[in-house]
């Protein structure tokens, strides 16, 4: 898993594309330097913008990009994660007040 990344407004593919400049590239180039890394979002708006699929198109030589099929939301990973995650904060005591406490329990 790449870092965990908080976002105090809403995601746009400009927002999305610096994330991906931001983190994931340099997290890729040092966790899979083989460039054997496997990436994988789904087909939100803000991931399928077009300045996100050139960028990954641009960058297809420092990772894979895992291609998600269209309109198949029961094969995303990330629900079976949120719930896990979500099980443990509920399990805090005391439970986060902020989003602050929130981002630094998850």
């Amino acid at each position: 898993m790449g870092p965990l990344i908080c976002l105090e407004t809403t995601l746009t593919g400009d927002r999305y594309l610096s994330i991906l400049s931001d983190h994931l590239l340099s997290f890729m180039s040092i966790v899979h330097s083989d460039g054997l890394g496997q990436f994988q979002h789904d087909n939100a708006t803000p991931h399928a913008s077009r300045v996100a699929t050139k960028w990954l198109q641009e960058h297809s030589s420092d990772f894979r990009h895992f291609h998600w099929p269209t309109k198949s939301p029961d094969m995303n990973v990330i629900e079976d994660i949120w719930h896990a995650l979500l099980h443990v904060v509920e399990k805090r005591s005391p439970p986060p007040r902020t989003s602050m406490d929130l981002f630094t329990a998850l």
